[in-house]
This record gives C-alpha cells, structure tokens and sequence, in this order.
C-alpha cells in the first residue's frame, strides 16, 4: 500500500496529506484510497452525461469575453452581462450573475421547464437545487441534455449526514443533472449543534464530499444553515468555500456573518432574499389591493444586492414571468445607500409575521 499511496495521493503537504484536502487525520487520506481504489466509476451511468462546462474566473490581467469586470464595493469598474452584474464566489473564483436561480418550486409548476429555459436565456447562469427538491435536479438535466453542454454553474446539497450517504448523494445528483462534475456541492440544512457535529466528525458527510471532491467528482464544497449558530461555526471551521443563509429586509440578523464571511473569502449564496414563498404572496396580494409603499420584489431584491458581501441572490421562481421580473429589477440595479435600506427594513418589519 506504501507504494501505491504517492500514485493515488499526488502531493503532500505538511501533514502528510494531499494539499488540496484540508484536514488533520490520516483516516481521510486512507479513505480516499480505499474508494478510489475499489468504488466504480459513476460515469457507467445510464443517463448520459455532458462533459463540465468551462467556467468563468477572475484572473489577473485582462478579462476575456466571457470574465466580466466584478462589481467593487469601493466604487470601481463594473461591466455587466446580459444586463446583470457579476460578481465572483470567493475564493472558488467562479463567477456568476449577481441573480442567481432557487429551483426548488421550479419543477412544481406545468410551466417549470419553460421557467428554467427563462432563466439561462436571461442571462442568470447560477442555479441551486438539492437531493431532497423533488424533480428539481431532473428538471435541470433534462434542460443540459437537450442543449447538449451546460454554460451555467450548478449548486446541489446533501441532507445526508453520513460520508457513504453524501457519496450516494453526489453520484445520483449527477446522473440527475447530466454532468460528470458537480460546480459546488453543499451540506443541506445543517441547522442544529447536533447535526454539525454528525456532519463534521468521523465518517461525517464532510469527508464524503471531500472525497469525492478529491475524486473530481465535485469542484467546491459549501453549507447551508438557517442556525446563526452553526452559521459561525461553519465560517469559522475553515471547511466550506461557500454558506447559503437567509437574508432579506425582513431577516437582517445574518448581516455580521456575511461581513465574515466576505472577510474569509467564503461565497455567500442569499436564499429568500424576497422573504420566503408566503411574504412574497401577501406582498403581491397587498399590491393587487392598491399597496404602493416601498415594500415591493425588486426594492427588496435591490436591498440584497446592495451588500456588496452578497456573492449572488437566488429567488424561486415556477413561471417565466417571475423570472422576467427579477431579471429586470437586477438589470435596472444601483445600490441603496443606508437611509433606503433602513426604510425597507422597517416597512418589512410592519408587515412581518
């Protein structure tokens, strides 16, 4: 095994493992070999697969075509892609359309694949779906397959909290999905110390998807929380290149853990920025009704955005024409400046519940 250990490893760093698996223990590194040793690949799938599509950085230098100057919290340069700003998932140094896609109510509607083909023809290239987000993974491979390549970043999750289940997990996203690598996978929902615990200890998902990661299997690991606790924890373990946690007018209490985030270069991934399914339905009931106050989809949109340490906003949508809405509100985006953001949170706040 001594022998065969620098072949399958590649190089060490200081601890003895390889440079791209950030952990303390042997036990990873034994777990890598033994599973790429002895697992099939899962690229013997059924479902046809596209080879990853070639994803936009930022690098040094000029930006080509497809690398658009980043948005600057400083005031700097901005350059816009279909209309909407991009902005990169920290140190993954993917970047993505400010507005980004929550495909979890997509595949609900009749019109969900029509919603979906909005999207990317609008100009949003990231998307988020889940393991558990019945019919959302399909509904994206079935768009990759027709199309025959994938030129957008996709995001799945893991409720497992075990390292076999992550594993299963990954290799069923992505006969779901179509593709033979997954741009960022995230644990799902880790939102109690109990959980964190099971994910980050001994045969955790965490070392699932690191294996897996190590396999090429997955590009970036990240989390998902709605714990302002675990939230923390998560940012400060050093563990995940991005967290997906709420925020919006209504939910500021996560705004000093995006500022530390961005501080630890870690992608933050906003879900609900819009307040959830039920706010944005009575907002929209309230306005039908003659509402014509700030609370509105593209103010509290614009609100989100306007937190430079926000790396991408990701709405649900299951019809095209709430795609088309929140598109345009991006494509019309300038930040507000502190009096309208405590305004907005304070009309959200008459009318949270």
């Amino acid at each position: 095994m001594a022998e065969v250990l620098p072949e399958l490893l590649g190089p060490m760093n200081t601890t003895g493992l390889p440079s791209s698996i950030s952990t303390s223990s042997n036990r990873l590194k034994l777990r890598i070999v033994r599973f790429v040793s002895t697992q099939p690949s899962p690229r013997s799938g059924a479902i046809p697969r596209v080879a990853p599509h070639s994803v936009s950085r930022i690098t040094s230098g000029t930006a080509g075509p497809s690398c658009a100057t980043i948005r600057s919290p400083d005031g700097g340069e901005e350059r816009r892609v279909a209309g909407i700003g991009r902005r990169v998932l920290g140190s993954t140094g993917i970047e993505v359309a400010e507005l980004g896609l929550g495909a979890m109510d997509t595949p609900t509607s009749k019109e969900g694949p029509a919603t979906f083909q909005a999207a990317l023809e609008l100009g949003i290239d990231f998307v988020d779906t889940a393991r558990e987000y019945s019919g959302s993974e399909f509904l994206i491979g079935e768009e990759v397959r027709a199309r025959g390549s994938k030129d957008f970043v996709v995001a799945s999750k893991t409720f497992s909290h075990n390292i076999d289940g992550s594993q299963r997990d990954v290799d069923r996203s992505m006969a779901m999905l179509g593709v033979d690598k997954i741009d960022v996978y995230q644990l799902h929902d880790i939102s109690t110390p109990e959980a964190w615990d099971e994910v980050m200890g001994e045969d955790g998902a965490l070392e699932g998807l690191q294996i897996a990661q190590y396999r090429g299997l997955i590009g970036h690991i990240g989390i998902s929380t709605h714990s302002l606790d675990v939230a923390r924890l998560a940012i400060e373990s050093g563990a995940f290149e991005t967290i997906m946690l709420e925020y919006s007018a209504y939910f500021t209490e996560t705004a000093p853990l995006i500022d530390l985030a961005a501080e630890r270069n870690i992608a933050v991934i906003v879900m609900r920025p819009l307040g959830g399914s039920g706010r944005t339905s009575s907002m929209r009931t309230r306005m039908a009704d003659g509402y014509d106050g700030p609370l509105t989809a593209p103010n509290l949109l614009r609100y989100v955005l306007s937190n430079p340490a926000v790396s991408v906003a990701i709405p649900g949508a299951r019809f095209p024409s709430r795609i088309e809405e929140n598109v345009a509100a991006a494509r019309a985006f300038e930040p507000m400046d502190e009096g309208e953001m405590r305004e907005l949170e304070e009309e959200a706040g008459r009318y949270y519940y």
